[in-house]
């Protein structure tokens, strides 16, 4: 399959890990196919694999793979599939893999030929080592994508959030927006905490995902917009 023109595409960040990302992308590629779009996810580097039949799958990359409107394979949808649930680079090292550009690129390449929105997951939070001098920042940069980024609503988070804004400023790459994700529902002031953010953060708030401990990213999708 394949497409007239290259995809929009967006590149999701996060100010943590286990805030959320991938179900906000899940969310974003329903509302995305909603609308009428083809829509795929990818993630370009993943830490933490399972052996399901004959592929080593990571758990972030299947969940993209059921949200996106087919299945392009995991050899583009998840270029650096690595084994332990570990930062990448110790995941990397212990393997003997180095991490490159190059493949990742290229899968990305062919993902936005084949669809209308290309929504490219990060690992971690924004500055998660990939190697000695490469880190998931250095491959926004690359990938030359706007930023969509991922706030996990807890204790905590205004200052992450606020931190991940200027470090992708400092980059010098575009935020094209911002979602909130309430992932602990125990969180007090939550309203206020969002309004701070909205203050704050130079971006337009994407949507607010509320907290669920069975999230249907399906369902989920009604409560955000991708940018304009």
């Amino acid at each position: 399959m394949s497409t007239e023109k290259p995809a929009r595409a967006w590149f999701i960040a996060g100010t943590d890990t286990g805030i959320g990302k991938t179900f906000a992308t899940c969310a974003l590629l329903h509302a995305a196919r909603s609308r009428g779009k083809t829509a795929l996810g990818m993630k370009p580097v993943a830490a933490g694999a399972l052996r399901i039949g004959d592929e080593w799958i990571n758990e972030d990359a299947a969940a993209l793979r059921a949200a996106g409107s087919f299945d392009p394979g995991l050899a583009l949808l998840n270029p650096c599939c690595l084994r332990e649930p570990i930062a990448p680079h110790l995941a990397a090292a212990e393997e003997g893999v180095h991490i490159t550009l190059a493949p990742l690129l290229a899968a990305f390449d062919a993902l936005r030929r084949q669809a209308e929105v290309v929504l490219v997951e990060g690992v971690g939070g924004f500055r998660v080592p990939f190697a000695a001098d490469y880190d998931s920042a250095d491959l926004a940069v690359d990938l030359g994508l706007p930023l969509i980024l991922v706030v996990g609503m807890r204790l905590g988070c205004l200052s992450h959030a606020l931190l991940t804004v200027e470090a992708i400023a400092h980059r010098g790459l575009p935020l094209a927006g911002w979602i909130a994700n309430h992932v602990d529902p125990a969180m007090l002031r939550p309203e206020q905490n969002v309004a701070a953010l909205e203050e704050r953060i130079p971006a337009p708030l994407l949507g607010r995902l509320p907290w669920c401990a069975d999230g249907d990213p399906r369902q989920a999708a009604s409560s955000l917009r991708l940018p304009d």
